[in-house]
């Protein structure tokens, strides 16, 4: 089926986006439409942008229907509904979550995206890691001039709960199974799978780069050192250094960050607030991929001083320094943004959410060309995109408003229902010049593309 914005070029979206939001003016931002966000957080805490200003509902130019909030003049498409058949005749996994763009020769943008799938409900492509498996990844073209979609395929099967990962310089994603599970079948999980932008992930996991409940990776494009995270409490912030960088399945070496000395044992970050600084190091993980029964890899790096973590989930490359989240970590356990700096072994706190009604457990992150950091909320309440600066202040730039119609929408196979309680997930920019920004709402599993009036210092 065509799941097309008809072609509407970037520009046209924004012309567009001027009578839409002109149109919208007369009904006022969200603060006046509290009534249709049920449970919603007071939005006076909610800081808007000093850029952009507060949102307005907008409406998909795909569907037509109102599925997001976003500031005035800001604009999308959606594509890859579950369900949706995509161009090898498969149709599209469920559970969208970790996803990153890349550009390719001919100017098009590909996006691997990831599919959090855990359930033994087969393999929905071949080859595959595990034939059980319903975990994996689809790779998606979009054409950032004409601003429509172009097709999607399968490119990773038979893997489990594929939350996160990150993208490398060399033009791969690599895909984090959350999960140290075993398989019916006796196979192991809990590995990562890297996955070409251009092709077909070799369905081999990099064994090295350690067996536990991965979230996310980030890569170093100077010194090609992958950082990666645990989501899990006790969990560690890791490093992996490879024997030849770009080429990680050849081996290497697994670290876990240690604050402060390892003499004084393992230091915990649990309730530190914004703006505790740390001084750090690493040690190294004697079996990086530890056997059922054995000692767990974050239980080794504790054992010789590694600073422990609450539910370290996203992490992004970008300004030279690596980012990383801690969904429930900080005073009041509503997440903490980590700012990891390898020049100087230094890491500080960034952001710390001084209440939910500010920030409710973020995941997922990605850094902008601009500089400015997305976060991907995955809490209790609405559920929002929140920009974040890296002087450490935090603005709303969108919000979830999913509901399908009780008679569905025509072409997509989604169940009618209120979605707007889903995460968001897998944000990233379109790498030359960022101009459109893609996210993913897990449930009912959509990804979208967002253009507009970006501004150097918010996003």
């Amino acid at each position: 089926m065509s799941d097309t914005a008809g072609g509407l070029g970037r520009r046209q979206f924004l012309n567009r986006g001027v009578l839409t939001a002109a149109a919208l003016a007369a009904l006022g931002p969200l603060e006046a439409l509290g009534a249709r966000t049920a449970g919603a957080a007071p939005m006076s805490k909610r800081p808007s942008s000093p850029d952009y200003g507060p949102l307005y509902p907008a409406k998909d130019h795909t569907t037509g229907l109102e599925l997001i909030a976003l500031p005035r003049g800001f604009e999308y498409l959606t594509y890859g509904w579950t369900g949706d058949r995509m161009a090898d005749g498969i149709a599209t996994p469920r559970a969208h979550d970790g996803m990153a763009a890349f550009r390719r020769p001919d100017g098009k943008v590909a996006l691997v995206r990831n599919h959090e799938v855990s359930s033994a409900s087969g393999a929905f492509a071949s080859p595959s890691y595990n034939p059980l498996l319903g975990g994996g990844t689809s790779t998606l073209v979009f054409d950032p001039d004409a601003g429509e979609f172009l097709e999607s395929r399968a490119s990773l099967a038979g893997t489990n709960n594929n939350c996160a990962g990150g993208p490398t310089p060399w033009g791969s994603w690599l895909s984090c199974e959350e999960t140290t599970a075993v398989a019916a079948n006796g196979v192991r999980h809990g590995y990562v799978f890297e996955v070409p932008y251009d092709g077909y992930g070799d369905p081999a996991p990099i064994k090295a780069m350690g067996r536990f409940a991965h979230e996310a990776i980030a890569v170093d494009p100077g010194t090609g050192i992958v950082y990666l995270t645990e989501d899990a409490t006790p969990s560690g912030f890791y490093r992996y250094l490879p024997s030849k960088p770009g080429a990680l399945a050849q081996g290497g070496t697994l670290q876990m960050l240690v604050i402060g000395s390892d003499a004084g044992g393992s230091y915990s970050t649990y309730a530190d607030g914004t703006g505790t600084e740390y001084e750090t190091s690493w040690v190294t993980i004697d079996q990086p991929d530890p056997a059922p029964g054995t000692t767990s890899t974050v239980q080794q790096g504790i054992a010789k001083g590694g600073a422990v973590f609450r539910r370290l989930e996203g992490a992004w490359w970008g300004n030279d320094r690596c980012y990383v989240v801690s969904t429930s970590g900080g005073p009041k356990g509503q997440g903490q943004v980590f700012e990891y700096d390898p020049a100087g072994e230094t890491m500080r706190v960034l952001f710390a959410s001084p209440d939910a009604s500010v920030l409710n457990n973020p995941d997922n992150i990605s850094v902008s060309p601009r500089g400015g950091i997305v976060l991907c909320e995955d809490g209790s309440e609405s559920e929002y995109l929140h920009g974040l600066t890296t002087d450490g202040e935090i603005f709303l730039f969108a919000l979830n408003q999913i509901v399908i119609p009780a008679g569905g929408v025509p072409g997509k196979t989604v169940a009618p229902g209120n979605y707007a309680g889903s995460e968001w997930c897998g944000s990233t920019f379109e790498p030359r010049n960022g101009n459109w920004l893609f996210a993913n709402a897990q449930t009912p599993g959509i990804t979208f593309a967002i253009t507009g009036p970006w501004r150097r210092g918010s996003l």
